[in-house]
């Protein structure tokens, strides 16, 4: 039951929101907070019921790990909090990466290891990195020991939980605290609509749409021209764009409904003129997360040139590895972090920024750039970085960059445009076939790839859902808009695939 289903927006959704605010308007708000907590677990219950056990193992041991904290000495306090990180990552190394780390023995040592398959709980790596950081500043002093309502509440709450963002907790129980919260205010819930409409356009009518092209294309990438891998890798970053976007629209449009607001996780990525500012839009919460509890530790920027570099590698490679185990998602985290230490090293700056911009072994760039060339050159080497990153294995994604970068044209893209499945390629197919001009749905079929991802593009370079949700003026036309952007949704439902994040 993901937020693009029928279930949850016919019958979750509506419940949930009925007996929140019924609840909380008699005044009997543990009683709501225990409701919110039950249909958070029933939202996740529906995706396995060994995920809930799982789920709930994860919260007793580390509310316990709390509870000692309040009691435990200095030297003891370390040792919980050692062990509090070491619990949370065993589980996400057990149920993500035990495969992996098996498989790579097996080919290093020609050993013969087998184990059973593991089936990954849903938004696993979400609610883990939450737990640790929780953990971590209750040792550090930073948080104190909320009561298992709240903890529960803080960690259950079901907009974040498969699919981020990595709230801290002190940022939502302060929300869950404010009694004001509660009360049904209306520009604040029509804000929530707007935003899950908008962000479930995103998935449906855009993202899923292209996600058809992209599959074909990365299964079939050894038969594939150079123009059809190009198109095929735009594809890939206009869905993965979309997708995660519309998730956290979706996310953000749920929370603001209840009354809460979540975290920013997705800030126009893709209008970044360095990949430095590409990580501070793409998925921030797990960006602080790392700088946080990472970065820092390491000694961030404090312990010379070289270490710093050193640092911002291990976040990256550990980034990759966040986001899947295999050596592609390695990869990919290398390539950017390697991107991100180009930007810090002073080579190039971005002319509107020489002011505020900060290098390693430079007080001023070598070359300056206008923001829009740095802007087409991050996004060019973004969308290449993802060869690694949806490809199954290492050598599918060398077979990309081989098609990529030695221009063959064998005349794949037709084939690969005849998976545009939308209702437009359908009418035109049958109109040419019925005047016998079957040659002509070859140009019209890559014509109608070229306009969606040139839709896509357009779509992305406007302002985003918060921007718009927040200047909005809700007058009749708009909210007609809305309702049309809605039904257009509702009624294709029945084709939606799942999140990408759901994986990671």
């Amino acid at each position: 039951m993901g937020f693009n289903s029928f279930t949850f927006i016919l019958l979750f959704l509506p419940a949930l929101l009925a007996g929140w605010f019924i609840l909380n308007r008699s005044n009997l708000n543990t009683v709501a907070d225990a409701f919110l907590v039950l249909m958070s677990l029933y939202f996740y219950y529906s995706f396995g019921v060994s995920f809930v056990i799982i789920l709930l193992v994860s919260i007793a041991v580390n509310y316990f790990l709390s509870f000692l904290i309040t009691r435990a000495k200095d030297n003891t306090t370390k040792f919980i909090k050692v062990f509090g990180v070491l619990f949370n990552l065993g589980l996400l190394f057990y149920f993500k990466y035990l495969g992996f780390f098996v498989d790579n023995i097996n080919a290093i040592a020609k050993s013969g290891i087998q184990i059973k398959e593991i089936l990954m709980p849903i938004g696993i790596s979400f609610f883990t990195f939450g737990q640790i950081s929780f953990i971590v500043d209750r040792a550090n002093g930073e948080a104190e020991h909320y009561n298992f309502l709240e903890y529960a509440m803080y960690t259950v709450f079901f907009p974040k939980l498969i699919q981020g963002p990595i709230a801290f907790h002190k940022e939502m129980i302060d929300q869950f605290r404010d009694k004001t919260r509660r009360q049904f205010n209306s520009e604040v819930f029509v804000k929530g609509v707007s935003s899950f409409i908008i962000g479930l356009s995103k998935k449906v009518l855009l993202a899923d749409t292209l996600s058809s092209v992209v599959n074909y294309g990365f299964k079939y990438t050894f038969y594939l021209d150079t123009i059809t891998v190009i198109m095929v890798m735009l594809a890939y970053a206009f869905q993965i764009y979309l997708d995660f976007s519309g998730y956290c629209d979706m996310a953000n449009g749920v929370s603001l409904m209840l009354g809460f607001e979540l975290p920013d996780n997705f800030n126009s990525p893709y209008k970044a003129a360095t990949a430095k500012e590409l990580w501070q839009r793409w998925h921030m919460t797990l960006s602080r997360f790392f700088i946080k509890y990472v970065y820092i530790p390491l000694g961030g920027s404090r312990k010379g040139k070289a270490r710093t570099i050193i640092n911002v590698l291990i976040v990256f490679i550990l980034s990759g590895l966040w986001h899947g185990a295999g050596w592609t998602y390695i990869c990919w985290g290398l390539m950017q972090g390697l991107l991100v230490v180009f930007n810090d090293i002073g080579i190039v700056g971005i002319k509107s920024e020489e002011r505020k911009s900060r290098f390693l072994f430079r007080d001023k760039p070598l070359f300056m750039v206008p923001r829009s060339v740095g802007n087409a050159v991050t996004f060019f080497l973004f969308v290449v970085s993802l060869v690694f990153f949806r490809s199954q294995d290492m050598a599918y994604a060398f077979g990309m960059f081989r098609r990529l970068f030695f221009f063959t044209y064998p005349g794949f893209l037709f084939k690969t445009s005849e998976n545009l499945k939308i209702a437009e390629n359908y009418v035109f197919r049958q109109l040419f076939s019925q005047l016998g001009m079957n040659g002509a749905v070859t140009g019209v079929l890559v014509a109608t790839f070229i306009i969606f991802l040139l839709i896509c593009a357009f779509i992305m370079t406007r302002k985003n859902t918060k921007e718009i949700v927040n200047e909005a003026v809700y007058s009749k036309k708009r909210l007609i808009g809305l309702a049309i952007l809605f039904v257009l949704s509702f009624i294709s439902l029945s084709n939606v695939s799942t999140f990408i994040y759901f994986q990671f």
